[in-house]
């Protein structure tokens, strides 16, 4: 009788492991036959101010977007508090590890930093999208590319200050010549730059000036590729002559100080080229302070709704665009894809491009984005369940 007490003891723990088992397994499949509740998107820029707080604006816009289409988007943001504490970014994305966040967004201050915190997100199989970089990052896995070649941005600069100084272009010249070219077809890529320039002799008398560069922070890859790029379109104009460059670490207090320096040690410069607009920001600032603006114009990168006033307003020459909207648009989208197990592409290519007052109004305040496909989205991934 104890034996079979036992064995009837055993067989209904058996069946109530099985029902719970059942249970558990009908609960799976209706949980796979549903969008999850919400998605949560870790966004680390290299920075929460200044250019990465457009980026982080269209991070929401996107989200409140997809809400509209029954997909609840949930964006963490954090940032270190300057670019160049690149361990407090590491910490973020460690913090974005240990909440078991759904993808992570990054703006590397510094790529080298990030490694192993990545391959800790890859271990974790938590997708990990990069903006602000198509340079592939050796040793780790990247979902996907969200950025430009920064070297192609640099060269995109190195074309516009040409035209500044009297080469062919849309942009007025130093001297306050008419643009050659009115209404350039097209983007202003370094494709339509390396046209105009094709047949231009760079030993050309017209072509002339002193240029100041203030770049961002020494070593980095950022400012190593623009630099080059820069230097890879002015280089050859032998009427071009390039002061050495001081780092101002995207910084626009720092670019002022900068600014100052080089103006006082170069008092004859035509121009500055500063590698990001925080920085040239800050350079126009100390133009306008020293009484130089009709003397020394600033050209910049990057591209915010303050910087494209500015350009409207005169107060900067051009700008080489970095797509801030497009990162954080397009990186909820493919964020939360990569989140959903659906593919997305290896990259998104932003095409750097010039904003001069001829087309500024091209770029704010009506940003051009694709529409995001949410519905689209939904039924990919319900179909995949």
């Amino acid at each position: 009788m104890a034996e079979r007490n036992k064995c009837l003891r055993v067989l209904s723990s058996l069946l109530w492991v099985g029902a719970l088992v059942s249970a558990r397994a009908a609960e799976a499949k209706l949980a796979k036959g549903k969008i999850p509740s919400q998605i949560t998107i870790g966004w680390s820029p290299a920075e929460a101010s200044g250019v990465f707080a457009t980026g982080t604006e269209y991070f929401e816009k996107a989200a409140a977007d997809a809400k509209k289409h029954g997909l609840n988007v949930k964006i963490v943001t954090q940032a270190p508090s300057v670019q160049t504490h690149f361990a407090e970014q590491v910490n973020v994305i460690e913090d974005f590890i240990a909440r078991h966040v759904d993808a992570i967004v990054i703006s590397p201050a510094d790529v080298d930093s990030i490694k192993p915190a990545i391959k800790r997100a890859n271990a974790q199989h938590i997708p990990v999208i990069i903006v602000n970089l198509l340079e592939p990052i050796p040793e780790v896995k990247i979902a996907q590319y969200i950025g430009f070649d920064n070297e192609m941005a640099g060269e995109v600069s190195g074309y516009a200050m040409l035209n500044f100084l009297g080469g062919p272009g849309p942009l007025k010249s130093q001297a306050g010549a008419a643009p050659t070219i009115q209404n350039p077809q097209g983007h202003l890529n370094l494709a339509s730059w390396q046209d105009i320039y094709k047949n231009v002799n760079p030993d050309t008398s017209a072509i002339k000036g002193k240029v100041a560069v203030i770049n961002g922070i020494a070593g980095t890859i950022y400012a190593n590729l623009r630099l080059k790029g820069f230097m890879k379109a002015v280089a050859p104009f032998s009427g071009v002559k390039v002061v050495e460059p001081l780092y101002a670490d995207w910084n626009r207090q720092k670019a002022i100080n900068a600014a100052q320096d080089i103006i006082q040690a170069h008092p004859d410069i035509n121009a500055i080229w500063a590698a990001s607009n925080e920085m040239g920001m800050g350079a126009e600032l100390a133009v306008e302070g020293l009484h130089k603006k009709g003397q020394i114009q600033v050209l910049t990168n990057d591209g915010t709704p303050e910087s494209v006033q500015m350009i409207k307003d005169q107060r900067l020459v051009a700008e080489t665009w970095h797509g801030f909207p497009e990162w954080g648009w397009y990186g909820t989208q493919y964020g939360v894809m990569a989140a959903l197990g659906l593919p997305i592409p290896e990259k998104v290519d932003i095409d750097p491009r010039t904003e001069y007052i001829g087309n500024a109004a091209d770029f704010y305040p009506n940003v051009k984005l694709d529409p995001i496909p949410w519905d689209k989205i939904k039924s990919d991934y319900l179909a995949n369940q």
